[in-house]
């Protein structure tokens, strides 16, 4: 199965580089940091043209499997992980680009998170949960990486 891992942190290199690492290389994924990328915040008017997001989600879909990872921040993925799936609205808004969206219907995710906690605290995984599914992927794992020192 052709899996990407998609991480973000304010930490380049720290604990969930080190986990999403490990992860992509036990699934043979490719691994993506996302802060490398320009993506702006979701806007009504669709005002992004000059940033990286629809280049970097249209590639994000032809893989089968896409693991999203982040540190748990204040019960939250980072803000660029929260701004990138945010962007996918502009899929469902923009006629043109509906056929796309409509095929993570075909497609599983998993969710990696990293914190000082023993587990992930359920509004997280919820939220990403909640979203995934109500595009119409699929959940396949869960996998929360416990540091005793943030991120």
């Amino acid at each position: 199965m052709k899996t990407v891992v998609i991480y973000s942190s304010s930490n380049p290199n720290g604990n969930t580089y080190q986990s999403a690492k490990a992860l992509a290389e036990e699934k043979r994924a490719e691994l993506i940091y996302l802060d490398r990328y320009k993506i702006g915040e979701y806007c009504y008017k669709h005002s992004h043209s000059d940033d990286d997001f629809v280049n970097l989600f249209r590639w994000v879909l032809g893989f089968e499997h896409i693991i999203f990872a982040s540190p748990v921040y204040w019960y939250a993925v980072t803000p660029r992980m929260k701004a990138f799936i945010d962007r996918i609205t502009d899929f469902m808004d923009i006629e043109a680009l509906k056929p796309e969206l409509r095929t993570l219907r075909e497609k599983q995710f998993s969710i990696l998170s990293t914190s000082c906690q023993e587990k992930a605290p359920a509004p997280f995984t919820e939220m990403l949960v909640g979203t995934f599914e109500y595009l119409g992927m699929k959940l396949q794992e869960q996998r929360h990486v416990h540091y005793p020192y943030a991120d």
